[in-house]
């Protein structure tokens, strides 16, 4: 088998020292093996899970043609282009009823409550509003009022029986639940969830609760990581926070290992870090240490755990310690393997295009991702500027941003008024 370096080198101008965005993308899609476990749930819990097996429906949707608002059920061949139509009631149909047991006979019509069956001969529901007169017994609509086939919803238009409903790989969001339940779904069988084990790294990092000392900071990383876990549905092991110590990192990747499909640590995995990480993460699992060529968040560790030969590898991913760097690599890289691993079916996110309102300098060699503020410039079109200064540590500037300005590899400086790519973080974070 062919260890994670000879994979890694197979990608096209494969550098360890400077490696693109795309190659990491295309290497994390290749190597992430999903999660094959299954398991049945009730609908409720089925909320934000990973549909295993496609939903078919059973039955059309919806089942019979019927009203799409209150109104009257008409002919539309009865309908008068040019003058006023009367037409005689014979009586009411109601939602939740089996319909009108005889067929509509023409110069008749039936008043309607929306969802009820369509009567047979109907085919145009002329809504209350825009009957201009009636009576105990009849109604006359005014010349054009609708056209023949308005206001009906058609058996079988949203799905038909027999047609997939829901495919294996889709997240199960709000509008997935009610489609299911709208097919009678009671239970869904969705991808065991999957299980992700996080702890921070070094001697300098606090946790809470701890007495600060000088050189000391506190760990942020801990909380925005693994809420970003959280925000993903995984199952998250919190370990805290491990020092820069042989056997403590040694006795903490493996209980991670032992119990999680991924592991993802911060800090340590830098060129010329003083510390054990990198060590321990080679005498233990098959690991890559990257220098991408991004900013922030250009060291990277990608690898996987396997305590014993006949268990399964352990993903591992080791992000650098500065926030924000922890914040982007992971968003720009773990989730997407995190998503992978859960049986996700793939999809890219898809950025905004929004103008600049200030210039950004950047040489072509690495993608950048600035943190950005998009609002509506006056004209109604998107307009983005950056939260100010960009450092890899300034925290405050993922608080302030709205979405990440994605300064792409091959791209140059940009001007005012220059178009740009944005990924904006509802739904992210």
């Amino acid at each position: 088998m062919k260890s994670l370096e000879e994979l890694a080198a197979e990608l096209q101008g494969y550098d360890p020292h400077a490696l693109p965005a795309s190659a990491v993308h295309a290497f994390l899609q290749r190597w992430v093996e999903p999660i094959r476990d299954v398991e049945r749930v009730a609908l409720p819990a089925a909320r934000e899970r990973i549909l295993a097996q496609a939903v078919v429906a059973p039955m059309d949707v919806p089942p019979h043609d019927n009203a799409a608002m209150d109104g009257y059920a008409v002919r539309g061949a009865d309908l008068h282009p040019s003058q006023p139509t009367t037409l005689q009631v014979l009586g009411t149909c109601y939602a939740g009823q089996a319909g009108w047991v005889q067929p509509v006979p023409a110069g008749a019509c039936v008043r309607i409550m929306t969802g009820a069956v369509m009567p047979a001969g109907c085919d145009t529901v002329v809504p209350l509003e825009l009957v201009s007169a009636t009576s105990d017994t009849t109604i006359t609509l005014p010349p054009g009022v609708v056209r023949p086939g308005e206001h009906r919803r058609l058996r079988g238009e949203d799905l038909a029986a027999g047609q997939p409903a829901l495919q294996a790989g889709q997240r199960l969001g709000p509008a997935a639940l009610g489609l299911a339940a709208s097919l009678g779904q009671a239970e869904l069988t969705v991808v065991r969830r999957a299980r992700v084990a996080y702890f921070s790294t070094g001697d300098e990092v606090l946790s809470l609760g701890q007495p600060w000392r000088p050189g000391a900071i506190y760990d942020s990383n801990r909380y925005t990581l693994t809420a970003l876990l959280h925000r993903l549905g995984v199952e998250v092991i919190d370990l805290g926070v491990v020092r820069d110590e042989p056997a403590e990192l040694e006795a903490a990747l493996r209980a991670a290992a032992a119990q999680a499909d991924a592991v993802i640590t911060s800090g340590g995995v830098s060129m010329g870090e003083a510390d054990h990480t990198k060590a321990m993460m080679r005498r233990l699992g098959d690991v890559v240490f990257w220098r991408i060529a991004m900013r922030p968040g250009r060291p990277m560790a990608v690898g996987s755990l396997r305590l014993a030969p006949d268990t399964a590898p352990t993903l591992l991913f080791g992000l650098p310690g500065n926030p924000v760097a922890a914040m982007v690599t992971f968003l720009v890289f773990v989730r997407p393997a995190l998503l992978r691993l859960m049986g996700a079916s793939p999809s890219e996110l898809l950025p905004l295009r929004a103008r600049s309102n200030e210039p950004m300098r950047k040489k072509p060699g690495r993608t950048e991702y600035q943190r950005g503020i998009v609002s509506r410039a006056p004209d109604g079109s998107l307009q983005v500027r950056t939260t100010g200064q960009q450092g890899s540590g300034v925290l405050r500037s993922m608080v302030e941003a709205n979405g990440l300005i994605v300064l792409h590899h091959d791209q140059g400086s940009v001007a005012v008024g220059d178009e740009v790519d944005v990924l904006m973080f509802e739904g992210l974070i």
